[in-house]
C-alpha cells in the first residue's frame, strides 16, 4: 500500500464560536491521501471545500480534530515550524495562477526556488527544467501578459514543484479556462503524479474533469458524502 502524506482526523472548523453568527464550516472529516494519488474534492458552494483546502494547506488551524503531513501534526507544531513545512513539504495551484506580472516565467519559478531555501544557480536550473517538463521550453522569456491562460496554468504548476514538496493542493486549477486547457491542465496534473509518485488534492466545480482522478470526495454541509 502506498505511504500516507496527509490525513485530517475528526477535523472540525467553526468561525465565530460562540457568537450569534457561528459557522461551522467542517464538521468532523476524517480521510486520508497516498502517495502517487490524485484526488478531486467537489461539493456545493459554501460547504466547506475552501476550508478544508486552508486546513490541508497549514493556512490555518482547526477548532478541534488535527492535520498530519508527512507524519507531523499541524496542531502541534510552533507556527515557523508549519511554515517550514509549508515551504517543504507544500505546492499550491491557484484559480487565478498568482504570477507576479513584471517577472518573466522563469524568474517567477525561480523566485519559488528562493522562497524553499534552493542555491542561486540549483534553483535557475531546476526552473528551467520544470518549464520545460510543461511544455514551456520555448516561453522562458515570456511575462504573464505575453502568455494564454492554460500557459500562465503550466508556469503555476511548474513552479508549484520547485520545492519538490510532496503534497500539491490545486484550487479551481482550471476555472478560468476553456473546456480543451482545463481537460490539457488536468491530463498534466496526473501525468506529474504517476510520473513523479506526487499527491495532488483538487478542488473543482466541473465534475467532468474528475474521470481523470483516481478518487473523487465530496463535501457538504461540511461533512464528507
Amino acid at each position: 500500500m502506498n505511504n500516507i502524506i496527509a490525513r485530517t482526523i475528526n477535523l472540525e472548523k467553526t468561525y465565530s464560536p460562540g457568537e450569534h453568527n457561528e459557522v461551522k464550516a467542517l464538521k468532523g472529516v476524517t480521510t486520508q491521501f497516498s502517495s502517487g494519488e490524485f484526488v478531486a474534492i467537489i461539493g456545493p458552494s459554501g460547504s466547506g471545500k475552501s476550508t478544508f483546502m486552508h486546513l490541508l494547506g497549514a493556512l490555518d488551524l482547526p477548532t478541534s480534530g488535527d492535520v498530519e503531513i508527512a507524519g507531523k501534526s499541524l496542531t502541534k507544531l510552533k507556527d515557523n515550524d508549519r511554515a517550514d513545512l509549508r515551504a517543504k513539504e507544500l505546492g499550491f495551484i491557484f484559480q487565478g495562477y498568482n504570477l507576479l506580472s513584471t517577472l518573466t516565467a522563469l524568474e517567477n519559478v525561480v523566485l519559488a526556488g528562493d522562497y524553499a531555501g534552493l542555491p542561486a544557480k540549483a534553483s535557475l536550473e531546476r526552473a528551467k527544467e520544470l518549464l520545460k517538463e510543461v511544455g514551456l521550453a520555448e516561453r522562458f522569456d515570456h511575462t504573464p501578459a505575453e502568455l494564454s491562460g492554460g500557459e500562465q496554468q503550466r508556469v503555476a504548476i511548474a513552479r508549484s514543484l520547485m520545492n519538490d514538496g510532496r503534497l500539491i493542493l490545486a484550487d479551481e486549477p482550471t476555472g478560468e479556462l476553456d473546456t480543451k486547457n482545463s481537460e490539457a491542465i488536468v491530463e498534466l496534473l496526473r501525468d506529474l503524479v504517476k510520473r513523479k509518485q506526487k499527491t495532488i488534492v483538487m478542488v473543482t466545480h466541473n465534475e467532468a474533469l474528475t474521470r481523470f482522478c483516481d478518487r473523487v470526495i465530496k463535501v457538504v454541509d461540511g461533512r464528507l458524502a
